[in-house]
């Protein structure tokens, strides 16, 4: 008699640890969501205080167009900068992060370091550090992008390095090329696709958050949000919101085209 076998992708022994993985995944879910102590009362009427809220937003004031020109520009002018500083310092710190460039294993775990130290970081965090260091302004605002933004460009650009071929690295050493220009010659052409997209794809991230720093005093266009929301003024917070929508709008349009470009 012939022996039918069912083909099966997972073992029984399988089966039951993705199993117990699901069950545990949902209590743990169920235990946040008792924890967070949800007020049913406050959620009941949230429709209702959302609809006041848009009802005291509408319409926008566009008469203070005008006031909010510079802070948008400024906005602009810290997500470009902070942006060139990152790629800058993410350079040298992904050359020590990835496998095939770095120095020795000090490097290595240094540039790892500075990496997840820079990433586990929130803006705003940075933000207020450098708002403490350097007084509220663009200044420290930028600095904040900076930052936060190493880790990022760094991490990405370390893969694209540790991916290049390693046969036109050693065509250019042999040639006499010294390290640098083995970088500049063997590297740079092959992961400038990978550079070009990540640079374009940090600044479109940082647009968005140039317009929240300045709650935290860091400049640009949050300032005037902040101070719109403490006096109440919704209908300049709706004019500040469809500004900040038409930067965003504009960000990515414009990184999906560099992008585009690059391919």
């Amino acid at each position: 008699m012939t022996d039918y076998r069912t083909w099966e992708r997972r073992t029984p022994r399988q089966r039951f640890v993705r199993y117990v993985f699901i069950l545990i995944t949902f209590v743990a879910a169920a235990i946040s969501w008792q924890l967070l102590q949800v007020n049913y009362t406050y959620v009941g009427t949230a429709p209702a205080e959302f609809m006041d809220l848009i009802n005291r937003m509408y319409p926008p004031n566009v008469g203070y167009t005008g006031q909010i020109i510079n802070p948008l520009i400024e906005t602009v002018h810290i997500a470009i900068l902070g942006t060139s500083l990152a790629i800058l310092m993410a350079v040298p710190v992904a050359l020590l992060g990835a496998e095939n460039t770095t120095p020795n294993q000090i490097g290595f775990v240094i540039g790892k370091f500075i990496i997840s130290a820079s990433r586990s970081v929130n803006v705003i965090i940075w933000a207020l550090v450098f708002v403490i260091i350097f007084g509220s302004g663009a200044l420290a605002g930028t600095l904040a992008i900076a930052v936060r933004s190493i880790g990022f460009c760094s991490k990405l650009i370390a893969e694209a390095i540790e991916e290049i071929d390693p046969g036109q690295v050693e065509a250019v050493k042999a040639t006499g090329a010294n390290t640098v220009e083995s970088a500049i010659y063997g590297i740079a052409p092959q992961i400038k696709p990978a550079f070009i997209g990540v640079a374009t794809y940090r600044w479109d991230i940082n647009v968005r958050a140039s317009t929240i720093i300045g709650f935290v005093g860091a400049g640009g266009i949050g300032v005037e949000l902040n101070t719109s929301i403490n006096f109440f003024a919704w209908q300049q917070v709706l004019t500040i919101l469809l500004a900040i929508l038409g930067i965003v709008i504009f960000s990515e349009v414009t990184s999906a085209y560099l992008r585009r470009k690059v391919r």
